[in-house]
């Protein structure tokens, strides 16, 4: 079975399923998230990974099983509601789509205590599914504006994975390659394997070989060498929160990327929709990153590598700083420094 052929978030109108990314590429299976509980796991677990796809999947696990709470008040259903929102919150922290899915569901209701909680229920169901469209549409533009970067025989590294499996559409890193192979573009593509938890190898290798992209996976320690024999044109990688100042927080091992990428002078974009930018946050040092179990270090594959007994960190995410970022590729457009007056700008449009 096609991984294409499973979206990644897909909601029946009753049930939630997402496609389980930690089986991909052995098995390529959609499994069901029955409560909050399961949806909080599959979040915090990796199951639907990707800051856009996290952001839809948790849009509609606050559905799930809702409409048996209808027969609840409507003050008491708003409650209900934003408790729920409050616990599938805290499943992960840096990721900013994943709290602005959830405030944006929560303020559909929020001073609409007029109406039923049956209406409330429609009202929370309709705004999932126009965030869950938006996506897909979003990354369609962020594909046609990154695109033009790509030029025939140009070789392009990207860190992690930010394509299809990480969105609802055709991804925010990987989306200018996809369109561009869709235009007959000629293009080679270098994916770090991305450890500890090998997103790049297990999802965006598995991606783009399947949608029959030419692409080579390397180790993330042989990001220098490819650089340094001029295989590489340009740098392409998602992005999880963007500070006011544009310091940008991605996959851990992002930023080593970026110093690399300067030191060869190679341009260094980040792909995200307008929704990651986060005017709340200052600068870098105030992103929350994430420390993840040391059992992902200690093993690799299933296969104990170090004594567990060791002394780990596991940060999953680092903060790329803003003067070493070419620009960002949105659904706006290409944004260029200085990122806090342009950042703003895009923002207000």
């Amino acid at each position: 079975m096609q991984s294409k052929n499973i979206p990644t978030v897909r909601w029946t109108g009753e049930e939630l399923y997402i496609l389980d990314q930690t089986l991909i590429p052995i098995t390529v299976k959609e499994i069901k998230l029955s409560n909050e509980e399961e949806a909080y796991n599959a979040i915090k677990e990796l199951k639907v990974r990707g800051a856009p796809a996290i952001g839809v999947a948790a849009a509609y696990s606050l559905l799930i099983n809702l409409k048996n709470k209808t027969n609840l008040n409507t003050n008491e259903f708003i409650n209900f509601v934003e408790e729920r929102a409050k616990y599938l919150n805290s499943s992960r922290p840096t990721a900013v789509n994943l709290s602005y899915a959830l405030n944006r569901m929560i303020n559909t209701i929020k001073n609409k205590k007029d109406k039923s909680s049956l209406e409330l229920y429609n009202i929370l169901e309709e705004e999932a599914k126009k965030i869950h469209s938006e996506d897909i549409g979003i990354c369609q533009k962020i594909g046609e504006y990154g695109s033009k970067l790509l030029k025939d025989n140009c070789g392009i590294l990207t860190h992690c994975n930010a394509g299809r499996l990480a969105v609802s559409g055709i991804g925010t890193a990987l989306a200018p390659m996809y369109i561009a192979h869709q235009k007959g573009i000629k293009i080679r593509v270098y994916a770090d394997e991305t450890r500890p938890l090998l997103q790049g190898a297990r999802l965006t290798s598995f991606e783009l070989q399947e949608a029959g992209i030419d692409v080579t996976l390397i180790c993330d320690n042989m990001a220098a060498f490819i650089m340094s024999k001029g295989l590489v044109d340009l740098v392409i990688v998602g992005c999880d929160r963007v500070a006011e100042n544009g310091d940008a927080a991605n996959k851990i091992g992002t930023m080593g990327v970026a110093i690399l990428a300067k030191y060869f002078n190679i341009p260094f974009y980040i792909a995200c929709p307008s929704t990651t930018f986060d005017l709340n946050t200052k600068t870098g040092n105030d992103i929350i990153i994430e420390e993840r179990d040391a059992k992902e270090i200690i093993n690799f594959a299933g296969v104990q590598t170090a004594p567990l007994d060791m002394k780990v960190r596991n940060p999953a995410f680092d903060v790329t700083p803003n003067e070493l970022i070419t620009g960002f590729i949105t659904e706006k457009g290409i944004i260029k420094p200085p990122y806090t007056e342009n950042l703003k700008a895009l923002l207000s449009r």
